[in-house]
């Protein structure tokens, strides 16, 4: 998936994040790939949360009844996770993957040092269509590496009791794992919680989880009052003060570190996803579709696309159609920072 909003560079300084918190992340609008009248809502990243672990971007499109057609574009220094909740879409990319991507069916693509892809919904017109698209920021150990793609079908489920469970699509939860190649300690799982019930979800207190939601609603037991992530915005509080938080498709919740589990309620069945991990190894440079370390990477990444470089391959059975980066900030890029 493609980003087309070009968010100012972040101030530097540390921000002191160790500890539970429960800070509530209201998605937002964005415009996406060239494509109009295409609903998407992205809730990572944000001003004041960039990563959740090896997490930086987390966009909701649907639901929704359109035409999709994001043409060919560029990533680096990154993996992206496809997660469809209804729909297909058709995956090309330039490893040479052309596979339809559908509910319940992992398809991870590695950048590495650079790929293109592009994504078609199925068919000529429009069609229902939700899913989630997130990326997970490559370490210094496989960033530059050669670019890849891999899908897996059978993923793994963990028993939660009272008859839901957890789908592990990513990494490792309550000792279950993933089929799916990760780089950083991660968890990425969709939980489906049943009418009624209360599920105790085990937690790495090292690590800092989110809860996002995808279908339905559930109440977080946070132990901490919410934060609305944006109240210096708004003319009055959106979040009640309280040690719960409510969890639905408008929003994140980021739970922090500390934590060996959380309790999801669900009165009417919901479907959410939760994702986690180590504390990110390094401050990350992000923009458009590209995950770096400094500018002058991302200056040069952007070039490199401008002109047609081999370094992005070309998408399998596309012509010279491509989306165009948008141009450079006039000031330099700086590393995203918490203020959370």
């Amino acid at each position: 998936m493609t980003r087309l909003d070009v968010a100012p560079p972040e101030a530097e300084g540390p921000v002191e994040c160790d500890g539970p918190r429960a800070l509530v992340v209201e998605a937002r609008e964005v415009p996406l790939g060239g494509v109009r009248g295409m609903e998407v809502h992205r809730t990572l990243p944000h001003r004041s949360l960039p990563m959740v672990g090896a997490w930086c971007f987390l966009d909701r499109f649907g639901p929704q009844q359109t035409l999709m057609r994001v043409e060919p574009h560029p990533h680096i220094g990154l993996q992206t996770v496809t997660w469809p909740i209804v729909g297909e879409v058709r995956h090309r990319d330039a490893v040479g993957s052309d596979v339809v991507v559908r509910p319940g069916v992992l398809n991870l693509m590695t950048s590495g040092a650079g790929i293109a892809h592009s994504e078609y919904s199925v068919g000529e017109g429009p069609i229902p269509l939700d899913a989630l698209q997130l990326w997970v920021a490559l370490p210094e150990s496989r960033r530059h590496g050669a670019p890849a793609f891999e899908r897996h079908e059978d993923l793994p489920v963990l028993d939660l009791g009272d008859g839901s469970d957890a789908v592990v699509v990513m990494g490792e939860l309550g000792g279950i794992s993933s089929p799916a190649t990760v780089h950083t300690p991660i968890v990425g799982a969709e939980l489906r919680l049943a009418a009624g019930a209360t599920v105790r979800i085990p937690l790495d207190p090292t690590w800092e989880y989110a809860v996002s939601g995808m279908v339905g609603a559930a109440e977080a037991t946070t132990g901490v009052d919410a934060v609305d992530a944006d109240a210096s915005r708004r003319p009055a509080p959106a979040i009640e003060p309280g040690s719960t938080a409510s969890v639905d498709h408008t929003r994140l919740v980021y739970l922090g570190t500390g934590r060996d589990h959380l309790e999801l309620r669900s009165d009417e069945g919901a479907r959410v996803f939760l994702l986690g991990g180590e504390p990110f190894e390094a401050d990350i440079v992000m923009w458009w579709n590209f995950v770096g370390r400094s500018h002058d990477e991302i200056a040069e990444a952007r070039e490199a696309w401008e002109a047609r470089s081999s370094r992005f391959g070309e998408v399998v059975d596309h012509g010279p159609e491509r989306i165009p980066a948008p141009s450079l900030p006039g000031v330099r890029l700086t590393a995203r920072r918490r203020r959370v």
